[in-house]
């Protein structure tokens, strides 16, 4: 954030809202300011410095932030990073990432959503299972931070053993 005091440029400052959500501020105490509105860190940032200027006017200007993102990885035809813009569920996050490759596992896509810096809680979605049946109210709706991840299938796991050509011997002709 760009902090800018109109009629004392020295307090003029960049800052950068640190992973605990505090700010560092020049000549005062650090100053939390996660999940603050802007208007709400101008107020926070104002009380903050009263005790050094009178009446301080003071502007707030984000001017950098990192997007809501999901990832979508595993098993698709193009993974990586999406930005969230608009509510999307498991299966729009698969299309917006190319959907399936031959080697998925449809039955077993898992849905990563952290719970706690430390903890995060996985769902198995039967994805072949909601289009068989033509049923997507167990389509989950991503947040912010989630991970789609797609598992290969088992025989894609072992086809790299088989030789191709040797599977004609197991194929017989119907007369």
């Amino acid at each position: 954030m760009e902090l800018t005091f109109p009629f004392t440029p020295e307090f003029n400052q960049t800052v950068t809202v640190q992973p605990d959500g505090f700010i560092n501020l020049k000549g005062t105490a650090d100053l939390r300011v996660e999940g603050k509105t802007t208007v709400e860190v101008v107020d926070s940032v104002r009380a903050a410095y009263v005790e050094i200027l009178h009446d301080p006017t003071i502007d707030v200007k984000l001017a950098q932030f990192d997007k809501p993102y999901f990832v979508v990885g595993g098993e698709v035809t193009h993974p990586g990073k999406y930005d969230f813009t608009v509510d999307t569920t498991v299966t729009q996050a698969l299309a917006i990432a190319g959907g399936f490759t031959e080697k998925a596992k449809r039955r077993e896509v898992l849905l990563f959503r952290r719970v706690s810096p430390e903890w995060a809680e996985v769902k198995k979605i039967n994805v072949s299972g909601m289009v068989d049946k033509r049923d997507l109210s167990e389509d989950l709706y991503l947040r912010p931070g989630d991970m789609v991840l797609v598992s290969k299938s088992q025989i894609s796991k072992i086809t790299r053993f088989i030789p191709i050509p040797s599977l004609g011997m197991y194929f017989y002709p119907i007369h």
